[in-house]
């Protein structure tokens, strides 16, 4: 009896893991800000980058846009209508510019010129209600966020043009309600209007989700909780978040480890998929997000968003790359290197790849050593040698993992190594090393991509566990 209780407990964990991979997350995601017609948004572009990232560091496929025109804004909410019907969570994200006529809110495209009441009702804004019933009607959980309460831009238009009778234009956004299963969250209370932030970064109302709703085991309403406050201590209380909730049970984001989920209308498993990364997976997905911009601001919103983030320094030299452009001396180094060498970022995988062996190692480690990156000649590659490979990278321009691929290996052996140094070259080192820039060390390796072993493994476990057992149940 005792065996059998343990292989139906053995047999539940098995179709957990198999409900858990079953479970679907759908956003949309857009940041509207260079409107054509009206004064324009520097953040919500960026807003909307940050917050993509940080949904698909936990499970999301993200439909996502930046300064979308009418109809493209209608073609992203299809797709995303598609997509989230049946979905366990379905996910509504805004940033930009919105409206509130006669109680209704209206979302306003980068080519909106509303001029009168009739233009908002004939299609010239989108209606947020209609748009959230057609598009999330039948998830078991809806979550929207809206970051556009922002001050009406074509308020006085509206109402110059509406003389003949009463039209309520209202700043801000109006209140709205939610239905079953529903959380909706607005930047600040109804009928006020929310910062913007400070150009090139993200808006408080955005940063504090960023930095809250995925956090591992916290519930979403509690996560809210936190926002809320983040928003109103980093604003003087100038601006508070609301919100309308009516979710049935806990939805996590970011499950923990023992952390069960009730949502709305249940899975078979009851249970949310931990996110593939922590923190550092949702600042990886952020700076690969950004780290090929040629506009200042994207690279000063990761800095401010991690001020001592991995990347910090191929941040910095980006921004000074796009300041001054390459010097003669970069330039000159790096003649003739594979263009792949600054994209591709290299990993354990890459490094086997090319087969180093001993003696190998040992001249990567050498030629190191006499381009003034000192490091012991062991032929093994340390953690030692990955803080120098590390520096190497950085200061070449290449993404700064620690470890080797064939286009930078091809570039260290392609480099002009000077003769090893002897006792008398000690002080000239000594002085080499004085001279390297403070904080010139580069970032920790990034989080290598896996393909999802954590379930392989647990099924592979379980079911050697339960073979094990039933082999041993019939030989008794």
């Amino acid at each position: 009896m005792r065996y059998l209780t343990l292989l139906a407990s053995l047999m539940c964990m098995a179709l957990s893991v198999s409900a858990a991979k079953a479970d679907r997350r759908v956003a949309f995601v857009v940041g509207n800000g260079n409107y054509k017609n009206v004064a324009q948004l520097p953040n919500p572009p960026i807003d909307a980058k940050a917050m993509a990232a940080t949904l698909r560091n936990v499970g999301f496929e993200v439909i996502e846009g930046s300064n979308l025109s009418r109809d493209q804004m209608t073609e992203k909410l299809l797709d995303f209508g598609r997509k989230a019907q049946g979905s366990d969570i379905a996910l509504f994200y805004y940033a930009g510019h919105g409206i509130a006529v006669s109680g209704t809110n209206y979302l306003l495209p980068v080519d909106a010129d509303i001029k009168s009441e009739m233009d908002v009702k004939l299609g010239a804004a989108i209606n947020i209600d209609l748009t959230l019933e057609q598009t999330m009607g039948d998830a078991k959980v809806k979550l929207v966020f809206l970051d556009a309460c922002r001050d009406n831009p074509f308020a006085a238009k509206i109402k110059s043009n509406s003389a003949t009778r009463s039209v309520n234009v209202q700043s801000g956004l109006a209140e709205m309600k939610s239905g079953e299963g529903t959380l909706i969250a607005f930047a600040t209370g109804p009928g006020q209007t929310a910062l913007d932030g400070q150009e090139g970064n993200n808006s408080p109302f955005t940063r504090a989700l960023i930095d809250n709703i995925t956090k591992p085991g916290i519930e979403i309403q509690q996560a809210m909780t936190s926002v809320r406050a983040q928003v109103n201590e980093e604003t003087r209380k100038g601006q508070l978040p609301w919100g309308h909730t009516n979710l049935t049970g806990s939805v996590y984001l970011n499950q923990a480890a023992t952390t069960q989920v009730a949502n709305a209308a249940p899975t078979a498993s009851g249970m949310v998929p931990a996110a593939t990364g922590g923190s550092d997976g949702v600042e990886l997905e952020y700076w690969r997000s950004v780290k090929e911009s040629n506009k200042p601001e994207e690279l000063n919103a990761y800095l401010t968003a991690y001020p001592n983030g991995q990347f910090k320094a191929l941040a910095l030299a980006r921004l000074a790359a796009i300041k001054s452009g390459p010097s003669t001396a970069t330039r000159t180094l790096n003649a003739g290197v594979d263009p792949a060498t600054f994209t591709d970022e290299a990993t354990q995988l890459t490094e086997d790849q090319i087969g180093l062996d001993k003696t190998q190692r040992r001249d990567v480690q050498r030629r190191l050593t006499g381009l003034g990156f000192d490091t012991k000649q062991t032929g093994a590659f340390s953690e030692e040698t990955r803080s120098v490979l590390k520096r190497w990278q950085s200061a070449r321009g290449y993404p700064s993992s620690g470890y080797l691929n064939k286009h930078q290996h091809k570039a260290l052996l392609s480099e002009v190594v000077a003769a090893p140094a002897t006792a008398s070259d000690n002080s000239q080192k000594a002085a080499r090393r004085a001279a390297a820039p403070a904080g010139s060390s580069a970032p920790a390796p990034a989080p290598q991509q896996r393909s999802n072993p954590g379930d392989a493994a647990g099924a592979a476990f379980v079911g050697g566990v339960v073979g094990g057992m039933m082999g041993g149940m019939f030989r008794r």
